[in-house]
């Protein structure tokens, strides 16, 4: 019988420390997935650079600001 109940504690520390890191590692994916959506946002606030073509070559460059 004491083996049984050892086996349970033992089962239920096992599982106490699984729950634990999955919910770690659970935050810590949400963190980058925060960090990695703020990112994104932040490039598509940034004004978009409007390209001219130069009549001499046909290249496409950003257009100069007067």
């Amino acid at each position: 019988m004491p083996q049984v109940l050892l086996l349970i504690l033992a089962g239920a520390g096992l599982f106490l420390a699984g729950r634990r890191l999955y919910l770690r590692e659970r935050a810590r994916i949400a963190s980058e997935l925060r960090a990695a959506r703020e990112a994104m946002q932040a490039e598509e606030e940034r004004p978009l650079v409007r390209l001219e073509a130069d009549p001499l070559t046909g290249i496409y460059r950003p257009k100069q600001l007067h």
